[in-house]
């Protein structure tokens, strides 16, 4: 299979520090490319519908719709609405976590100790709910807003008993996923561990975000893999009819 980045040459490329946060507008027909630089890296992720905000991403939704408790290559995130906010057409590390979440600030304490600002200054120890809610901010809006996140290049199984567990490795460098949008859709994302990271040290991983416009054949097999994922194209399709 040709590499997207043959196919579409990016037009923009960013580099996300290891506990770091952006949020942008992806455009209808862009394509969004995230890579493990170093490996281990984990990318808490939120979608809105850009145009209409109210409309955002549904976890519950995206499994069922699709009979799956994982997410990779293939699938769509679907909103609320039932419509594709984003396809995964690309994952080389093939599971990301739907159901971990992402840590506070008291969590973060908890586990990783006191880093302030104060003594830290920029080294300060960071944690998702409010590295998120920054990025919201500053598009009017808030915590009744941060609803449900996507945790990218991470692997949390099941054991026999049922209990949950996080698999380390999940992620190498160089591993990377992309992201159709076939709708302006709003990313909201951070670079932080997974909540469930075994790994006793607050060490966040750094991350290449690439940009291309892309052909809306690349999402076909994503497309295409469900009949459920053929109705959601077409029902996303119809806001721009």
């Amino acid at each position: 299979m040709t590499d997207s980045i043959e196919l579409f040459p990016p037009f923009a490329e960013e580099m996300l520090p290891g506990g770091g946060h952006r949020s942008f507008v992806l455009k209808r027909g862009q394509l969004l490319r995230l890579t493990d630089i170093r490996g281990g890296a984990n990318v808490s992720l939120t979608l809105l519908n850009a145009n209409e905000k109210t409309e955002r991403l549904n976890l519950p939704d995206s499994l069922k719709c699709q009979h799956t408790a994982k997410l990779t290559r293939g699938h769509c995130l679907y909103s609320d609405m039932g419509r594709v906010l984003a396809a995964i057409t690309a994952d080389t590390c093939g599971w990301s976590d739907s159901i971990g979440g992402v840590l506070c600030a008291a969590e973060v304490a908890e586990k990783y100790g006191q880093g302030r600002y104060q003594e830290l200054r920029n080294g300060f120890l960071r944690n998702g709910t409010d590295n998120l809610l920054v990025e919201l901010g500053k598009w009017g809006l808030g915590l009744s807003d941060l609803l449900m996140t996507l945790n990218l290049f991470s692997r949390v199984s099941v054991d026999e008993g049922g209990g949950l567990y996080f698999v380390p490795g999940n992620s190498r460098a160089g591993d990377y996923i992309e992201l159709y949008a076939p709708m302006d859709t709003l990313v909201v994302l951070t670079a932080l561990q997974h909540p469930m990271d075994p790994n006793p040290n607050y060490a966040p991983q750094p991350l290449k975000l690439n940009w291309m416009n892309a052909d809306s054949s690349v999402a076909e097999h994503c497309r295409t893999s469900r009949p459920e994922n053929e109705r959601g194209f077409i029902n996303t399709d119809r806001l721009f009819a």
